[in-house]
């Protein structure tokens, strides 16, 4: 009975994989050829677009046909592979098919196969950022493949405890996903935390990393994002060594980091190559110019509206005159030229590269000039939404500065409708969903609220490196010391 049950299990498996066979065949790149051997015939499979055709003969064929072996066994110590998998499971083997391995079964015994590894490296080559330009610093960025991604995080970060956790997520397009972090390192409680989350996805495909950022965030409704991402390794290992996660995706040249807070968002990476104070000047530059683009046109609504009192005797007769013949209050004429600013850029980002910049600066001056010239809008305003516009861009972070244009405008109507008081009212509420929001359950605007004095030290100002021997507290770090203070007191010049 038990060789009776054992072979009702071998002929049920046969018909799995010969049904999985049948069906694969359906597709026209799809290859299955039976080879005869010394001694015995194989069958082998491949998907031929994803599998490199010269490994296949060069390397597996050109062997097994000089084999005098009798078994999967044996026909493995045949190949010059170093990973060969002999399996019954249809599901394993359905996947490495489909993920570019070849597959050999015995001719008389196909109820199981060998899977060897000839997928081909099919992809760009590691190039210079195209987002997160840099003048200083390493030039590398991320491609679409994942094992390359991984080995430029190892190659600058050669620890024993930099753990990988492969995990595959989407239903249909079965998408490899890596958790890089170092272990003894990062917080437990924050690794279980991006760990589950991204096993409890359940959506049919996971194309982009921009993907997972959305299922895994804190509030997926807030036009804050709260996790950051970096096409950079450099940026990477810097935020792996402060105790961060970060999370590849495969075809994705963008990785994935938390938890993190909003200054991050705002700090550019080249102000760790540049002395502390010339960083810190540029990062405030930076931040002026983020309230200035938020607030400047909601400032002119509102003075022009209902309070006309702020205005100064000098600059009331520019104003008036700058006005004059323009048939649309200052709520309709602002949200006028934002609108026109926004569908530029919009186009600029759409077309190819070189018509996108000649559509940019080309529409600005023609629609601009028109616009004053046909009483349309104000001179003064059209110079305040370039500037605000101008300013924007300072952000380094796109998705940061996605947000920052699109909150103008609830600026501008609140301004429009209630003067200072609604902008007063429309900070207060950005404000309060601040307050609440976090980034994989650590507060979003630490280290303001709570106040965290030391994490203030890499905040609005970059201090030098000798002043932040801790890491940051917002990532509940199990090592927090990031100097040895007793060695480095004992460190001295070789003339003292």
């Amino acid at each position: 009975m038990k060789w009776f049950s054992k072979t009702q299990q071998i002929q049920a498996k046969k018909k799995q994989l010969d049904t999985l066979l049948k069906k694969l065949m359906e597709s026209g790149d799809f290859v299955s050829k039976e080879h005869k051997l010394k001694k015995i015939s194989v069958q082998v499979s491949f998907v031929k677009t994803l599998a490199d055709v010269e490994i296949i003969h060069r390397d597996v064929i050109a062997y097994l046909i000089q084999s005098e072996a009798e078994s999967l066994e044996e026909l493995r110590e045949s190949v010059p592979f170093e990973t060969v998998m002999i399996t019954e499971d249809i599901s394993i083997i359905e996947e490495n098919l489909l993920h570019g391995q070849l597959l050999i079964q015995l001719k008389d015994d196909p109820s199981k196969g060998m899977l060897l590894d000839v997928v081909a490296k099919n992809g760009r080559q590691v190039t210079i950022p195209e987002v997160e330009f840099s003048v200083l610093g390493p030039k590398e960025s991320f491609i679409e493949a994942l094992d390359t991604n991984v080995s430029l995080i190892r190659k600058r970060l050669p620890l024993p405890n930099l753990q990988v956790k492969d995990m595959v997520v989407g239903k249909l397009t079965k998408t490899k996903v890596a958790i890089i972090y170092v272990d003894g390192l990062a917080d437990r409680e924050n690794i279980n935390t991006v760990v589950q989350r991204i096993e409890d996805i359940e959506y049919d495909q996971i194309i982009d990393s921009s993907f997972i950022v959305q299922m895994i965030a804190d509030s997926a409704n807030s036009p804050f994002p709260q996790l950051i991402d970096t096409e950079k390794p450099d940026h990477v290992v810097s935020s792996l060594v402060e105790g961060k996660i970060a999370v590849l995706v495969d075809g994705s040249p963008f990785a994935v980091m938390g938890p993190t807070n909003i200054v991050e968002f705002f700090s550019a990476f080249d102000d760790y190559t540049l002395t502390w104070y010339i960083a810190s000047a540029f990062r405030m530059v930076r931040l002026i110019s983020v309230a200035f683009s938020v607030f400047a046109t909601p400032l002119y609504v509102a003075v022009l509206t209902y309070h006309y009192q702020l205005i100064p005797n000098t600059l009331m007769a520019t104003l008036i005159s700058s006005r004059m013949g323009i048939p649309f209050p200052p709520l309709v004429e602002a949200l006028l030229m934002e609108l026109t600013i926004e569908i530029l850029r919009e186009a600029g980002v759409r077309l190819p590269t070189k018509v996108g910049q000649t559509i940019g600066i080309v529409g600005g001056i023609v629609i601009g000039t028109a616009s004053v010239q046909a009483n349309l809008t104000s001179n003064v305003l059209l110079i305040l939404v370039a500037m605000a516009a101008l300013a924007s861009f300072t952000t380094p972070n796109y998705k940061m500065n996605n947000t920052i244009r699109i909150l103008r405008f609830p600026f501008i109507l609140f301004a429009g409708f209630w003067g200072m008081l609604g902008i007063a009212a429309c900070f207060s509420i950005i404000v309060a969903h601040l307050l609440k929001l976090t980034s994989l359950g650590r507060p979003y605007i630490e280290p303001f609220v709570p106040l965290r004095i030391l994490d203030l030290k890499d905040a609005f100002i970059r201090m030098p490196f000798s002043w932040q021997k801790m890491r940051p507290i917002l990532l509940r770090p199990q090592d927090p010391p990031r100097v040895n203070t007793r060695r480095a007191r004992k460190k001295h010049d070789i003339d003292e």
